[in-house]
């Protein structure tokens, strides 16, 4: 009889101890060491001896590796997934045999984005979509839901019959054993399969519960086989913690071919796809995509959701982001107002606190304005996190301007990286975003010197400003010295 053994696993990091303690030793987490039974086996049943001649046939065995030039090499199909943001984030669309990882927040849109993607490449190619946390019926709602009009059709008598389903290859598969689930791959052979949510998938075999670090790493890995055995597309959800990490061990994320990230502002109706790693296409591409009424629609002009509409104010400046290949101009507002506190609050949404105070002590280097006795409160319009350096300049003039209580002139835009020395620095892609700021309208532009792009954005319409520290820049940009107190 096989004895039974226990063990403390790390929710978070998958680290193994057989003692239980509060703090996991490997990642620090509190609270994330979990039970798992294990069967052993009885140490008398050893495992017998080859013999000399079986260790004589097994060297004897030819080698199974070969020359890399002479391997041979198969042409990449890619399958459209119906959308093209999804496409973009993807690298041009899923890889048969490949693995991609979807995680995000709860009531995100998931399985909405999921299942609407299943349903337009149903059209084309098999597809099997597996629900281990919904019912068949529940799902089923949802997909006539997403396949509706946006306009009802007029009332007729006949309007209680249910209404005509268009022709699909979409299996639909509500069932959480994991076994039964590699028997409907083995047997259908989609060419996607989608898995909803891989922490609701149950090894029988496994003595822990769903959701583990063992079950999660055990169904990933077995999913994984049979994929790639028969070029199979399986997309993964995964759930994320309230740390924000993505639940179940990081051996999941080095187990796929690429981890997506769904997110969003729940006050807001837009929708951001990112991706962390990808093995096939470039990384920290964005897909942006609205909730809608009748699911998600994409959002092909995504610059108009993160401008501010009406006339400009005090503390408002415009700068363009990139986001993997595509630039996005991006409107952010400051307010610097007289503290009451011995040390003034500083808070920023859509840009890092620290990167907030390293500009405000430039400013206050160089610029000699007296900010570390004023709060300053920084956000970008649209909930949209921007993490470039190229940034810099933006913040830097919607900072003095709030605090000189100036109005930036309409259709400037500001794109730069600020130095601890006050200097401007070039960022990349600059070309790119000054063709996406023309596009929009806009015909002022104040760039870091040396760009050489005076003649390419002369032919865009638009005017290019080059400064070589941020007071120049500023100069140029708000008309007048912010450095005067007359200001």
């Amino acid at each position: 009889m096989p004895r039974s053994s226990s063990s403390y696993v790390c929710q978070a990091c998958g680290a193994r101890t057989r003692q239980f303690f509060g703090r996991c030793a490997s990642c620090g987490g509190w609270n994330t060491l979990v039970e798992q039974v294990e069967a052993v086996a009885d140490s008398r049943r050893r495992r017998p001896v080859a013999s000399a001649a079986e260790t004589t046939a097994r060297e004897r065995q030819p080698r199974r590796s070969e020359p890399i030039q002479t391997v041979g090499e198969r042409p990449l199909q890619r399958l459209p997934s119906g959308y093209d943001e999804f496409d973009r984030v993807l690298g041009g669309g899923l890889v048969p045999g490949s693995l991609v990882l979807l995680g995000g927040d709860p009531g995100i849109g998931k399985s909405t984005l999921l299942l609407q993607s299943a349903r337009a490449m149903a059209s084309r190619v098999s597809v099997l979509y597996v629900s281990a946390e919904e019912s068949s019926q529940q799902v089923k709602l949802r997909w006539r839901r997403l396949g509706e009009r946006a306009t009802p059709e007029p009332a007729t008598e006949l309007a209680s019959a249910p209404p005509s389903e268009p022709p699909s290859d979409l299996q639909l598969l509500a069932e959480t054993d994991l076994e039964l689930v590699l028997q409907e791959l083995e047997s259908l052979r989609p060419a996607v399969a989608i898995i909803d949510s891989i922490q609701a998938l149950h090894d029988g075999e496994l003595g822990s519960a769903p959701g583990s670090v063992a079950q999660v790493r055990e169904c990933a890995a077995a999913l994984a086989r049979i994929a790639k055995g028969q070029d199979t597309a399986l997309l993964l959800v995964g759930h994320v913690t309230k740390e924000g990490m993505l639940a179940g061990p990081k051996v999941l994320e080095h187990l796929v071919d690429a981890v997506l990230t769904f997110e969003g502002d729940r006050f807001a109706s837009h929708r951001l796809l990112r991706a962390v790693k990808n093995r096939f296409g470039a990384t920290h591409e964005l897909g942006v995509f609205e909730m809608r009424g009748q699911g998600l629609a994409e959002v092909t002009n995504p610059s108009e959701l993160f401008l501010a509409s009406g006339e400009p104010s005090a503390g408002t400046a415009t700068l363009v982001a990139c986001e993997g290949t595509r630039p996005l101009v991006v409107d952010l507002q400051a307010l610097v107002s007289s503290t009451s506190y011995a040390s003034p609050r500083r808070s920023a949404t859509g840009i890092a606190v620290n990167r907030l105070h390293q500009i405000l002590a430039v400013l206050e280097k160089h610029l000699g304005l007296p900010l570390s006795r004023f709060d300053c409160y920084l956000a970008v319009a649209g909930g949209l996190e921007v993490e470039e350096p190229a940034a810099d300049l933006g913040v830097a003039a919607a900072v003095v301007a709030s605090y000189r209580d100036l109005t930036l002139p309409a259709g400037t835009v500001l794109v730069g990286e600020l130095g601890l020395g006050g200097q401007l620095r070039p960022v990349g892609q600059l070309e790119l975003r000054l063709q996406e700021a023309a596009r929009l309208g806009f015909h002022r532009a104040v760039v870091p010197r040396g760009t050489g792009l005076a003649g390419p954005a002369a032919a865009m319409g638009l005017q290019l400003l080059e400064a070589g520290s941020v007071a120049e820049a500023l100069v140029a940009a708000l008309g007048v010295d912010p450095a005067d107190d007359r200001a």
